[in-house]
């Protein structure tokens, strides 16, 4: 047996001992086409050209085809490897490189290049960097506005956790969205998030709120891991009392033999009375697909979010 065989075992050393669990068939639903369109090669060949790393390519996206059509990219800074080794995720983990200088820069580049109206980035944990990677996240949010000014700008941040101070400093950076997520309900964590503290990252976004009050702040959770419709209704409660604007829920979908198991696959019916039960709440917004992830469709998703915090303070004021 080579390694080669399974390269898995390279990318996430940690679960090289796990028994394998075996991929389910997907249903009709979910199946999508692979990406085959010009756009997608031309935003490919530009991320190679800049070395620039993308959750799209990191985590396995299925929804890659149909964004980078579109050209639109969510990149991935801090490098290509995370310090944590959760149990639904495709990024590799291990013991991560230097950060380039040149990153931030390099994004915005991307940014201009690709003329992007609303750009997401997102990262790697970075649990051996003092801040976390704060200002990384920070010069580039500044990058993106000296290269880009009218782009409109959503992060998606690790958890900081143990970090003081690196909130503060992504804040003051005044990015348009931050999102953080929760993945998946809080007795699931020990297996399926163990590097992390469901309560540590309510507490990042009620932080957020209380630093300023008019940024959107976003959060989302994959279904299908074994959590309970009374667990979703209770991390919807959790999230509105940190006055989250907007939920995302999608379906987890298994990257290899060693990752979580798809408990089931939730049908798009339960998607949309998820939906139905998170307005119900009031979210701003709530996306709750199958297909459904943090950035996909972000662009449109931020201007209905404007939209509809604007009907909700002319509704207040009348």
């Amino acid at each position: 047996m080579t390694v080669a065989d399974h390269p898995e075992k390279l990318r996430h050393p940690e679960k090289a001992h796990k028994p394998d669990n075996p991929i389910q068939r997907k249903p009709g639903w979910i199946r999508v086409k692979a990406p085959t369109s010009q756009e997608y090669n031309e935003t490919r060949n530009l991320m190679r050209g800049l070395k620039l790393n993308t959750v799209c390519e990191e985590a396995a996206c299925p929804n890659i085809g149909e964004c980078w059509k579109h050209k639109h990219a969510t990149f991935m800074i801090l490098g290509s490897v995370c310090t944590r080794g959760c149990a639904f995720c495709n990024v590799g983990t291990g013991r991560p490189d230097q950060l380039d200088p040149h990153e931030p820069d390099n994004v915005g580049e991307a940014v201009a290049q690709l003329k992007l109206s609303h750009v997401v980035v997102t990262s790697v944990d970075r649990d051996d960097l003092e801040d976390g990677g704060a200002e990384h996240f920070a010069r580039t949010i500044r990058a993106i506005r000296a290269a880009s000014p009218d782009t409109t700008i959503e992060i998606l941040t690790p958890d900081f956790q143990k970090k003081k101070g690196a909130v503060e400093v992504v804040v003051e950076a005044k990015p348009d969205v931050f999102n953080h997520n929760l993945e998946t309900a809080p007795r699931l964590y020990p297996t399926i998030r163990p590097g992390a503290r469901y309560f540590t990252s309510l507490q990042l976004l009620a932080r957020v709120k209380e630093l300023d009050p008019s940024m959107f702040t976003k959060s989302g959770i994959m279904v299908g891991l074994g959590e309970t419709r009374e667990e979703v209704g209770q991390v919807m409660d959790d999230l509105r009392a940190a006055d989250v604007d907007f939920m995302t829920i999608g379906q987890y979908l298994q990257p290899t033999p060693k990752h979580a198991a798809v408990d089931r696959f939730v049908t798009p019916e339960e998607f949309q009375s998820y939906a139905t039960l998170g307005r119900g709440k009031g979210f701003l917004m709530v996306a709750s697909t199958p297909l459904t992830r943090s950035s996909y469709h972000a662009g449109a998703d931020f201007a209905k979010l404007r939209e509809a915090r604007l009907r909700k303070l002319a509704a207040t004021a009348g």
